[in-house]
């Protein structure tokens, strides 16, 4: 298995820019694992696949406004940096563009973009140096980080969003993540109510995403790539649910290549126990030739080449199977990653 098994070529003009409106109007390709087929659908019409007792787990991660703009204490150079993950109060990793200088002790005041500093003052502290370049900053006060930042869309994306809440899913409601879990970027209030009154279990995990979601395979082993840890969150209640529902013999569907990782590493830990409640890290990484024990269907978008999202997909799916949905979906004009369309592999 190589990196390159992974790699595709997608033209340009196929990366959505902006969302479908309304969320649910967006093209949804099925994919039917036991015979191979595919059928071409409006997202609303999921409903057509999915029936009374099966459960659908969704990510209720919020993105937090991660994007903030400030300038160097020593020197006033611009720099641009984005939260990557909290370590404790105060504390966070981050990227910092333009920050290579950036050293232990290292002040930046954060200017929210301005060309001159606005109250409310932050400033960063460079504290640590992670792998990769990341930097540990401490703020002086988090409590305004919320209303410093920016929304983050990804590096592909080059149409400002002119409503930062469509970067968000309807269901979302825990801070945490630097993007969005965009699976779930599709259903809309009606939907969900719709597929509850068709006797749809609807349960909510949570997955901080992180940095991984932008972070190309680089080495050409992917069993060499080191993935990052995401911090997730599994209630007792949702835990005794899926339980139940295996025991029972009924589908979990996975909304998005998050909800399978904590889900399946939940399972990994506790292989033939009841599952308890989780809130810890999460950095399973799955690959072609991975048993899945809780996951039996998946909903997802079209990922970027050579990433570990395709390379779970490919794990669920299997290579020929998957490869063949990406070039279906390229010749049918399909919008690619996180404003894009979605599939259901089932």
């Amino acid at each position: 298995m190589k990196t390159s098994d992974f790699d595709y070529v997608l033209p340009q003009e196929l990366i959505a820019q902006s969302p479908v409106e309304p969320r649910d109007n967006s093209r949804l390709m099925v994919v039917n694992r036991p015979d191979g087929s595919t059928a071409h659908h409006r997202f609303y019409e999921i409903t057509d696949y999915l029936r009374d007792g099966d459960v659908l787990v969704f990510n209720e991660s919020l993105v937090i406004p991660a994007r903030l703009y400030g300038r160097k204490v020593d020197g006033g150079g611009r720099v641009e940096i984005l939260l990557l993950r909290r370590l404790e109060e105060g504390t966070w990793e981050a990227l910092v563009r333009r920050g290579k200088r950036l050293r232990a002790g290292s002040l930046v005041i954060i200017t929210n973009g301005m060309e001159k500093d606005t109250p409310p003052a932050i400033t960063a502290e460079v504290i640590g140096q992670g792998e990769g370049g990341i930097k540990v900053l401490r703020f002086s006060d988090e409590t305004l980080l919320a209303e410093m930042g920016h929304v983050p869309l990804p590096p592909y994306i080059n149409t400002p969003l002119s409503r930062p809440e469509r970067y968000q899913t309807v269901y979302a409601r825990v801070a945490g993540s630097v993007a969005a879990p965009t699976a779930g970027l599709h259903f809309t209030p009606e939907l969900l109510d719709k597929l509850e009154k068709k006797g749809v279990r609807l349960l909510f995990v949570c997955l901080h995403i992180g940095l991984d979601t932008f972070s190309p395979v680089r080495e050409e082993d992917p069993e060499k790539h080191h993935i990052h840890r995401e911090y997730g969150m599994v209630s007792e209640e949702v835990a005794r649910e899926l339980s139940e529902a295996k025991r029972q013999g009924r589908r979990v569907i996975c909304v998005g290549t998050t909800t399978v990782r904590i889900l399946e590493q939940l399972a990994q830990l506790y292989p033939r126990e009841e599952l308890p409640p989780f809130a810890d890290w999460v950095d399973l990484y799955i690959l072609p030739g991975y048993r899945f024990r809780m996951v039996d269907a998946l909903l997802t978008n079209f990922h970027l080449p050579r990433s570990t999202l395709l390379m779970l997909v490919t794990a669920f799916g299997g290579r020929k199977l998957v490869n063949g949905a990406y070039q279906d979906a390229i010749s049918s004009g399909y919008r690619f990653y996180s404003f894009g369309d979605a599939m259901l592999i089932l």
